[in-house]
């Protein structure tokens, strides 16, 4: 990526703090509406792949990101996940919306399977692993923390053959 060789990372990091900042305002301010993805990724022994940025709340979270408009939700499960944290997916599958009732924000839930190890960027994503459902890592959303049993368990049931 450009950015990688043009900017030292304390600079890009610093860049991507203030444009989630202003983001986020402006979200708020004009009512945006944004479409994006998530992405369930399990590994062979049943785990969750969680990711943590450079900005933003410092949580534990898992990988994902906005679509373009004509982007289906599947390509851009596959396209975020090899940005963030360089891992490509074997197997996929739209598990449906997560959307809070309180967001005005279009979430599609994405249920993959990988053999890759994540490699974060250093600089978007500073930290990601693999984690058991017994032993999530802190930070983490108790939003997230609550759903994830049951949306490992609508994955498995909906894992395509292969």
């Amino acid at each position: 990526m450009l950015l990688h060789r043009l900017l030292p990372a304390p600079l890009h990091v610093a860049g991507l703090r203030l444009a989630h900042a202003v983001r986020l305002r402006w979200w708020r301010l004009a009512g945006s509406a944004v479409r994006g993805c998530r992405v369930l990724v399990l590994d062979r022994e049943g785990r969750v792949l969680l990711i943590r940025h450079s900005y933003g709340s410092g949580h534990w979270m898992l990988p994902g990101g906005g679509l373009s408009a004509r982007e289906h939700p599947l390509a851009g499960a596959h396209r975020e996940l090899a940005e963030e944290v360089a891992m490509r997916l074997t197997l996929s599958v739209l598990l449906g919306r997560t959307d809070d009732p309180l967001s005005i924000h279009e979430t599609h839930l994405i249920a993959g399977w990988s053999d890759d190890l994540p490699v974060p960027d250093g600089r978007e994503i500073v930290a990601a692993g693999f984690f058991a459902l017994h032993d999530l890592p802190a930070p983490l959303p108790d939003t997230l923390a609550g759903r994830l049993p049951d949306w490992v368990t609508a994955a498995q049931a909906a894992r395509p053959p292969g």
